[in-house]
């Protein structure tokens, strides 16, 4: 096997390992009326078959992160896919509804560990310049094509096959990435770094991201001042706190706090937040507003993402050209621009509309969704060490994930208060009611755009500042 097929094989995998990941945040949404029946789960209880998988997810991608870089990429990424084929297996054999969150927070471990691996081999198998930005740009790419993927299949798999199908998908994907990445992927690891764990920093930043993003996911349902949920938040706060501490103290920690003078890598960061807080959203209150305002049913709203998930492939393509004429700043900055527009045209939903209606608002976020996922990720790469690519790429994660959870809490919480009702319980609304929070949503979600904008262009150097801090460094994606 010659050296480009073996590469071509390599990325790949690669990239279907961040299409499933990508996909599998979003494909559950559809499932989850028919598995919520099947399995007799009250409203309350149905979202955590939603947040085990974020809980997880978020909560370990640090420690996900420093264990790809210290134990070896390509063993973690394997041992990660094996966690989360495993995860998808169990959850589609679920019958009772522990089994079933068990198998979802199963999986999120698998993510968190995956994710930071996944980014750190593609740095580590492909050469700097050209050939790592083009496999970055598709691996990138292929997460901002799954989450509109996701709702799509899972229509169809809940339609026709059954909720099961959305797990089941998984397995025989997870067992040939398994089996093909000894032998593809070349092992890549920290060989200069102490054999040790930061153990304090590991323990208090890990429970400390748990407790907080436990918090941020039950307190729109039970109150931001709830005595079930407020001592969550307040613990989490203080174990954080520790952890810059002691990280300050150790001689081999966690994170180096000098990564963060990597603006591109900060840059990257604060960027995925707000990329989740905003564009995060769309799926869920698009779902809501197809299946509680139009009534339509799995099939036919998960078929309505589609002009949204085509639309993500063609803003996959213009990445090369648009890095190429406008840098990373500017790149991020008209993809933030554009989902600005798309969430203003959705504001505009009616109760009596229909499919057509959403297609202007869905093609245009989904070109912009595409160059910002790609670029923030491409932005995050830029200038950080080899054996700190693990933790890098789990820092910019860390910032979606927790991003995601805050802009729905927050969403959630303004709804609440300008509708004065229960955010928690709006599947229950009438479908005027329903409509008019989803348009409060689809605004907020504009105005935490153009945030993003703003922070691209402060944070994020520019073509010019590359050119002179960085000559030799290719940051754009060429032909």
């Amino acid at each position: 096997m010659n050296s480009d097929k073996t590469k071509g094989i390599a990325l790949f995998i690669l990239a279907i390992s961040q299409l499933v990941m990508a996909l599998d945040y979003t494909i559950i949404f559809v499932a989850m009326p028919s598995l919520g029946n099947e399995l007799g789960f009250t409203t309350n209880h149905l979202q955590w078959v939603v947040s085990a998988y974020s809980l997880t997810f978020g909560g370990l991608l640090l420690i996900g992160g420093r264990l790809s870089d210290l134990l070896g990429r390509r063993r973690m990424f394997i041992i990660a896919m094996g966690l989360f084929g495993l995860g998808s297996l169990l959850g589609g054999l679920a019958e009772s509804q522990l089994m079933l969150i068990t198998a979802r927070g199963l999986q999120g471990l698998g993510a968190a560990l995956l994710s930071p691996a996944t980014l750190s081999l593609i740095m580590s198998n492909f050469k700097e310049g050209k050939e790592r930005n083009r496999a970055l740009g598709i691996w990138a790419s292929m997460g901002g094509v799954g989450m509109s993927l996701g709702l799509l299949l899972g229509g169809l798999l809940t339609s026709y096959v059954g909720w099961e199908a959305t797990f089941f998908v998984n397995v025989p994907i997870a067992i040939l990435v398994i089996i093909l990445a000894p032998i593809v992927l070349k092992e890549s690891k920290n060989l200069s770094a102490a054999k040790g764990f930061d153990i304090a920093g590991t323990i208090s930043a890990t429970l400390g991201l748990l407790l907080s993003v436990y918090y941020l996911i039950q307190a729109p349902a039970e109150g931001w001042f709830s005595k079930s949920t407020l001592p969550f938040v307040m613990i989490g706060v203080v174990l954080l706190i520790s952890f810059v501490v002691i990280e300050k103290r150790t001689k081999e920690p966690l994170i180096s706090f000098q990564m963060f003078h990597n603006r591109n890598l900060t840059g990257a960061a604060l960027t995925a937040f707000l990329f989740s807080a905003s564009f995060g959203s769309l799926y869920y209150f698009l779902t809501l507003y197809t299946q509680g305002v139009l009534e339509y049913s799995a099939i036919e709203s998960g078929l309505s993402f589609l002009p949204l998930t085509l639309s993500a492939f063609v803003g996959a393509k213009l990445i090369n050209k648009m890095l190429s004429s406008f840098g990373v700043a500017g790149t991020i900055g008209i993809g933030m621009g554009l989902g600005i527009i798309g969430f203003l045209l959705l504001s505009r939903l009616s109760v009596t509309g229909s499919f057509i209606e959403i297609i202007p608002g869905t093609v245009i976020i989904g070109i912009g969704q595409a160059l910002v996922f790609t670029t923030m990720f491409i932005a995050g790469s830029t200038g950080v060490s080899k054996k700190e690519q693990g933790v890098a790429s789990a820092l910019i994660s860390t910032g979606q994930q927790i991003g995601g959870a805050i802009g729905l809490a927050v969403i959630m919480a303004i709804i609440s208060a300008s509708l004065g009702s229960n955010s928690s319980s709006m599947e229950m609304m009438l479908p005027s009611d329903l409509n008019s929070a989803v348009h409060i949503a689809f605004l907020i979600s504009a105005a935490i755009t153009l945030l993003g904008i703003l922070v691209a262009f402060v944070t994020l150097k520019q073509p010019s500042q590359i050119n002179k801090e960085e000559e030799n460094t290719n940051i754009t994606i060429t032909h």
